[in-house]
This record gives structure tokens, C-alpha cells and sequence, in this order.
């Protein structure tokens, strides 16, 4: 015996640091999603959730979301939410990136107050921003109005329109710092060497950015759209506490739907039948983000 363990002392300790890590998430994460594929295909709602067994229903909560709920409308706003939101945080995110990377005494300052936006919670940027847009008295609407831009106050979270993009410009200022570090990190991976052989060569700041930033950066923008698209497609604290998907579900994601079905209207196979719709899209961005990794590695 003692020998066994003298044999396998090495692998056997690994397997104490990686063993009791692994059963951690087979049981709060991996059993939870399990779970809730089960049970979207069952029908449990808070009259029958105590029961032993529960009727298998099949496809029917699916079929019932889709054809009866506000599926395609909340999964064509999450679309939508999360497109704009990529769109202008990447966007702002590579300027100041750009910006920021070059060689001035504030830069590292600058880039250390920005970072603070991303690293206060959700809950309180999102609690400062639905004050900024309040009708009455709201940060933005005073702006407005004194600049004389709006006539009268705007309706920022009442009027569905409005408010979307009130959920866009919210999110993308929690989002910009961290595309821009991300992409400040990569941009200082590209060596000077580079640039110097290209103005040698005759090329200006536009062919150098198009032709050897945006190229070498490419792996960093990967990473950034990636994440970004995870992030933001599954955010819920932000919309719950600014709009709770109102008004008249204009404003509704996969995500709060998930939850106000569960936990509002406690339907809980439809719950998890909305939120399966939102892991499966997610499933499919993380696949297609590595097949784009093994296509890089392959060339």
C-alpha cells in the first residue's frame, strides 16, 4: 500500500485540488441544469411542483411560448439589446483604447478612473441611471430641457422605445471600460517594430491602423466580442431594476422573462423552457467561437 502511494503521491495529490472542485460544479451548476431541462419538459407549476412524479408534456411548454407567449417578441428585443450594446461598446471601447495607448503621463491615471465604472455592481449603476431618467427631476430630462434639446421632460422609462435605449445607453457605459482594457492589453502586445518597418515603408496612420492594428488585434477583438455577446445576451439585474421588462413588456429579455415566468407567475416548466431557449443561444455563440479559434490555429 505504502508503495502504491508512493508511486502515485503526484497524481493523487492533483487529484485532491482538481476533485473536490469538479464535484462543487457537478452540484451547483451541473445538477441545476439538468434539472431544468427535465423539467421543461414536464408540466410544474406551483400547484403540482410538490408532487412525486409530474405529466411529461414534451415540446408543448416550447410550443406553447412560441405560439401563445411573447417569445419571438422578447427574443427578437434580446437580439436587439444585445447587438446595439456590442456595437457601441466595441466602438467606444477601441477609441479610447487607441487613445489611451498612446504615450502621455495621464493615460494610466485615465484608464484606472474609467476602470471604476465596470468594477461598481449592476445593482448600483443601474439604481443611478433609473434616477438620471426619472420624468420628474431626472439628471438627463434637466440637461435636456435646460439646453433647451427637449421641450418637455421625456419619458425615458415609461415610453417602450425610450426606454430600451435607455437600457442600451446604461449598459454600454458599464461595458466601454472593459472593452477597453481588453483591448488596450492587446494593442500593447503589438511590437513597435512593426509600425516603424510600415512608416519606413511609407504607409500612413490609416493604412498602419487597417492594415497592422486592426489585423494583430484581432485575437483581443475575438475575446472582447465573445465575451461581450455572453454578457450581455444573459444580463437580468439591469433590466429588472430599471424597467422589470415594462412597460407593457417592451423592454422584456430572455432572461427577466425566464425569471417572471418562474418566480412571478410560477410556471416553473415554462420558466425553464424560456431559459433553456437562452442557454441554447448561448451554446451556439460559444461554438461558433470555437470553431473561429480553431480556424485561427489551423492558418
Amino acid at each position: 500500500m505504502r508503495k502504491f502511494f508512493a508511486r502515485n503521491r503526484e497524481p493523487l495529490t492533483g487529484a485532491l485540488f482538481v476533485y473536490p472542485g469538479l464535484i462543487f460544479i457537478l452540484l451547483m451548476i451541473g445538477y441545476p441544469v439538468v434539472y431544468n431541462f427535465i423539467i421543461s419538459f414536464k408540466d410544474v407549476d406551483v400547484m403540482t411542483v410538490r408532487n412525486a412524479t409530474h405529466e411529461s408534456v414534451g415540446l408543448a411548454n416550447y410550443l406553447s411560448l412560441w405560439n401563445e407567449g411573447i417569445l419571438p417578441q422578447v427574443m427578437v428585443q434580446t437580439f436587439t439589446f444585445t447587438f446595439w450594446c456590442i456595437v457601441f461598446q466595441f466602438a467606444f471601447g477601441l477609441l479610447l483604447a487607441v487613445f489611451l495607448n498612446q504615450d502621455f503621463k495621464t493615460a494610466k491615471p485615465i484608464r484606472g478612473l474609467l476602470l471604476i465604472v465596470w468594477v461598481v455592481p449592476m445593482t448600483v449603476s443601474a439604481l443611478i441611471w433609473k434616477f438620471m431618467f426619472q420624468t420628474n427631476g431626472g439628471l438627463i430630462n434637466v440637461a435636456l430641457t435646460g439646453l433647451g434639446l427637449a421641450n418637455q421632460p421625456v419619458e425615458w422609462l415609461i415610453n417602450g422605445s425610450t426606454a430600451m435605449a435607455a437600457l442600451i445607453i446604461t449598459n454600454c457605459w458599464v461595458g466601454i471600460p472593459f472593452n477597453m482594457i481588453l483591448l488596450t492589453a492587446g494593442l500593447q502586445n503589438i511590437p513597435e517594430d512593426v509600425y516603424e518597418s510600415a512608416s519606413i515603408d511609407g504607409a500612413n496612420t490609416i493604412q498602419r491602423f487597417f492594415r497592422i492594428t486592426m489585423p494583430m488585434l484581432r485575437p483581443a477583438i475575438m475575446s472582447v466580442l465573445i465575451l461581450g455577446v455572453i454578457y450581455t445576451f444573459k444580463v437580468f439585474d439591469l433590466v429588472y431594476i430599471m424597467t422589470s421588462g415594462g412597460p407593457m413588456n417592451q423592454t422584456e429579455l430572455l432572461s427577466t422573462y425566464a425569471y417572471r415566468l418562474s418566480f412571478g407567475e410560477y410556471q416553473f416548466s415554462a420558466g425553464a423552457a424560456a431559459s433553456n431557449v437562452l442557454f441554447l443561444c448561448l451554446l451556439a455563440v460559444a461554438a461558433i467561437y470555437l470553431a473561429l479559434v480553431r480556424k485561427d490555429e489551423v492558418m
